[in-house]
């Protein structure tokens, strides 16, 4: 290889379609039940192989030092566990927004592992992968997995979940909601009932995160208001993004058209897969 070898990957975001908390570690960390869904919102990353063995990421993002940003430190993991010689300049367009539930940092970690096994030839498996993932972070996993996938444990016990075909109305509420402010609070939901994934079907879905954040976030529950006039509407994550799904993408306009000027959002379309699922051997 040599330090001209580039290439161009997305990283796709994800919605969380149902997310319950039914229980609490020892070591204080949640257990969850969640189903992720991936949609056709990204960003897209540029690698650069180096031959100096350097890690650098070549654009500002805002909010985010080079140093903190998990797409180096999952190059620097990459690196550590294999001994690569091999370094990357990496470049961010960012188009998901931070802080909103819709997994922007964990899915640019993944694509960078995904990426860097392929460009620097390391050869590592999706699970070897995961299992790196998993040290940057909980939602990480699944994006390497790629597959939408039913997920338990703290987001890493992973299985393959067929989804119909939908499209999605994503609003943004202008508040970063700390993933940590929503798990510490007194009032949240632990005590979820586990599902069993013959009962996942006829299930009722709901958020658990969601009523803390709103209560904390008025912003959250406006949104959530004004798209629940359309459609069901649920909160991501921890949020602060909220959505509901439309069965073709002209619904999905017609409802965005009529979009406040003080809001904002995007129409998505849910994805079948990762683009980038083919990118490693299992």
């Amino acid at each position: 290889m040599t330090k001209t070898d580039t290439l161009t990957a997305l990283a796709p975001a994800k919605l969380n379609l149902f997310l319950h908390v039914v229980g609490r570690r020892a070591d204080g960390y949640h257990l969850l039940q969640t189903l992720f869904r991936f949609i056709s919102l990204a960003d897209t990353l540029h690698f650069t192989v180096r031959a100096d063995g350097a890690v650098h990421r070549v654009n500002e993002v805002a909010g985010v030092p080079e140093e903190s940003d998990l797409v180096v430190r999952a190059a620097r993991l990459l690196q550590s566990e294999t001994g690569c010689r091999l370094g990357a300049d990496i470049e961010v367009e960012k188009r998901i927004p931070m802080g909103g539930g819709l997994g922007g940092g964990s899915s640019d970690a993944a694509t960078t592992l995904l990426a860097l096994n392929r460009l620097w030839g390391l050869g590592l498996s999706r699970q070897r992968l995961m299992e790196l993932g998993l040290a940057l972070g909980a939602d990480v996993p699944v994006f390497v997995f790629g597959q939408n996938a039913f997920a338990e444990g703290v987001g890493e016990r992973l299985q393959p979940w067929p989804l119909p075909p939908s499209w999605y109305v994503v609003l943004f509420p202008p508040v970063h909601v700390p993933t940590a402010a929503i798990f510490t609070h007194p009032e949240l939901t632990r005590d979820s009932i586990s599902l069993t994934m013959r009962a996942l079907a006829t299930a009722a879905w709901k958020n658990d995160l969601q009523p803390v954040a709103c209560s904390l976030y008025p912003e959250v529950a406006q949104h959530l208001e004004w798209l629940g006039r359309f459609a069901p509407a649920m909160m991501t994550g921890s949020g602060a993004c909220v959505f509901a799904g439309f069965a073709s993408e002209a619904e999905a306009q017609a409802v965005l058209q009529q979009l406040p000027s003080a809001m904002r959002g995007v129409v998505a379309q849910g994805l079948m897969r990762h683009p980038l699922q083919d990118w490693v051997n299992d």
